[in-house]
C-alpha cells in the first residue's frame, strides 16, 4: 500500500509541476525576444516533460512498487527539485509557502515509494 501511496505523491507532483510549466512560459512571454526569453520557454519546455515523465511513472511503475520506477523517479524529481530549491526557492525568488509545496511532496513520495521497495509488497 505505501508505494501506491508514494505513486499518488508523485503524480501530484507531475501536476503540480504541469502547472508551473505553464506559469513559467507565461512568465517567458512577459519578456522581450531573445535569449532569455528563450531560455525561459525552454525551461518550461524541460519542467512539463519532466512532470509528464514522473507521472507515468508513477501510474506504470511506482503503482506495481517497481524498482526501476522507484529510481527513475527518484532521479528525475530530485534533479528537478534540487535545482528549484537552490536557483529559485532559496534565493527568495518565490515565497516559501506555496513554493515549498513540491519539494515537500517528492520527500514524501520518495519516502513512501523507498519503504515499499525496502519491503515488497505482496500484490
Amino acid at each position: 500500500m505505501m508505494h501506491k501511496i508514494g505513486a499518488v505523491l508523485y503524480l501530484l507532483w507531475g501536476l503540480l509541476h504541469i502547472k508551473a510549466a505553464i506559469a513559467t512560459y507565461q512568465l517567458g512571454a512577459t519578456l522581450e525576444p531573445g535569449l532569455v526569453q528563450g531560455r525561459v520557454y525552454q525551461d518550461a519546455w524541460s519542467l512539463v516533460f519532466f512532470a509528464i515523465s514522473v507521472s507515468v511513472i508513477a501510474v506504470l511503475l511506482n503503482w506495481r512498487n517497481s524498482r526501476l520506477g522507484f529510481w527513475l523517479n527518484l532521479g528525475i524529481a530530485s534533479v528537478t527539485d534540487i535545482g528549484f530549491i537552490i536557483h529559485v526557492l532559496a534565493p527568495g525568488y518565490i515565497p516559501m509557502i506555496p513554493g515549498i509545496a513540491g519539494p515537500i511532496l517528492w520527500v514524501f513520495a520518495v519516502t513512501f515509494t523507498a519503504a515499499a521497495i525496502k519491503k515488497p509488497s505482496a500484490t
